[in-house]
């Protein structure tokens, strides 16, 4: 098979959570295992860094990657869902996985698969354990693709765990309360393995605390540890101001990630390199400062605050619930424009009236429909944002919706693209014909 056919045939074969939604969640690991048993067990060949939370997990691990990969290491990510390309969930140093990679691996184990029936994603974890083997990285990021404690990645004992924050999502699947939340994302903790929390919220902490008790697992809340003095936008990058708070002594970190989300996140970053460094990994300080300047080019990170293009400044970003809408909009208030146009997509498996209520009345909306099974269509969308006295025109595409915001906008406006992973996903895909 050509490499589009094996994707054709995984799936049209194996369920998909980014296509059908719920029914492809696969609330064990029995399939994992058994996936694993048939591979010769490439996890536990693995030194990973596990990297679980809401929102800022692929953010994060990313920027683990790009460090490690700065300090010399041979550097596997796993991350999910994809943009643009199947292969960026998978890639070494940056580079994603070779096309005849994934082509051999499903003509070698398509008999296998056929006689588990694994969901896409337990297919994509095992794929991605069995090449970061084969190719004996030094070290492999890991980023948990929904939940924590029944995810497929969690077969793996890390040499430490990140979980960056706890906010409402995927509630039909993890509960519906923070705690119930975070007692799925704290099933990554595992026995006597440090983990770091990147931020200490009220309704959670005792969930994570009460888990790593029981584990013997030290926890540390980042930004009880550290904190942001000042952040700015300069040049092209963030510029964050971090005091450690054992230390009194503050440095400077340059990020080519423009959101100021990656502050939250940063913080979490910082103290897992602390506790990598810890365990023997040798990480200078230039060498993160190095990196944190480059996370796009070292690793390929796409979607996160990502200008898309100037006169009007036209960006796009995949926070897609309510606490990542927040942040969207908290970070618009960097930003001076006369007036705002969002190109915006949902899901149709989401209660959207928390999210809907925080968007702006003054915005020129142009809701629209992604090109997957799961999208809401733009015509429901419009209906409920109506509701919200949020005014505005549906479109059957996101490039509709781009093109009408592109022409109505001046170029002193600002257009911002999201909603939802896939509505971003189409418009990378579009700027990049």
């Amino acid at each position: 098979m050509t490499y589009t056919q094996t994707l054709a045939y995984l799936f049209s074969r194996l369920p998909m959570y980014q296509r059908v939604g719920a029914v492809a969640y696969k609330a064990d690991l029995s399939n994992t295992i058994k996936l694993m048993e048939v591979l010769g067990k490439p996890h536990t060949k693995l030194r990973c860094v596990h990297v679980a939370g809401t929102n800022g997990k692929g953010s994060s691990s990313h920027m683990l990657a790009a460090i490690l990969q700065q300090a010399g290491y041979k550097t596997g990510l796993y991350t999910s869902p994809h943009l643009t390309d199947f292969r960026e969930r998978i890639k070494i140093n940056g580079k994603l996985i070779p096309k005849n990679t994934v082509i051999d691996f499903v003509e070698n184990y398509k008999s296998h698969f056929e006689a588990i029936e694994p969901s896409f994603f337990e297919w994509s974890v095992a794929l991605a354990f069995h090449y970061f083997a084969a190719e004996e990285v030094d070290v492999a990021v890991i980023e948990v693709g929904l939940g924590g404690r029944l995810d497929s990645t969690n077969v793996i004992t890390p040499v430490t765990s990140l979980i960056t924050n706890i906010s409402l999502d995927h509630m039909n699947l993890l509960g519906d309360t923070p705690d119930k939340i975070a007692a799925e994302k704290a099933g990554i903790i595992k026995s006597k393995v440090p983990v770091t929390i990147s931020q200490y919220q009220s309704d959670s902490q005792a969930v994570f605390n009460a888990v790593a008790k029981d584990l013997r697992a030290p926890i540390v809340f980042a930004d009880k540890y550290y904190r942001i003095i000042s952040a700015h936008l300069h040049k092209g990058f963030q510029t964050i101001t971090v005091l450690n708070r054992s230390t009194y002594e503050s440095k400077i970190y340059e990020l080519d990630l423009l959101g100021a989300y990656q502050q939250k996140n940063l913080m979490g970053v910082l103290y897992t390199v602390e506790i990598l460094k810890q365990k023997g990994f040798l990480i200078e300080d230039n060498m993160v400062t190095a990196a944190l300047r480059q996370i796009v080019k070292l690793t390929g990170l796409q979607g996160r605050w990502q200008v898309l293009s100037d006169k009007p400044l036209t960006v796009a970003d995949t926070g897609h619930n309510e606490d990542g809408i927040t942040q969207v909009l908290d970070n618009l208030g960097r930003y001076t424009y006369k007036q705002l146009h969002v190109v915006f997509g949902a899901v149709n498996d989401k209660d959207l009236s928390k999210i809907l209520k925080l968007l702006p009345a003054s915005a020129s909306y142009y809701f629209v429909t992604a090109s997957v099974p799961r999208s809401l269509q733009a015509v429901e969308l419009l209906k409920q944002a109506e509701s919200f006295k949020l005014k505005g025109k549906a479109f059957n595409t996101v490039e509709g919706g781009w093109l009408a915001a592109k022409k109505a906008a001046k170029k002193d406006d600002f257009i911002l693209i999201g909603g939802s992973t896939f509505v971003v996903a189409d418009a990378l895909n579009i700027s990049s014909e």
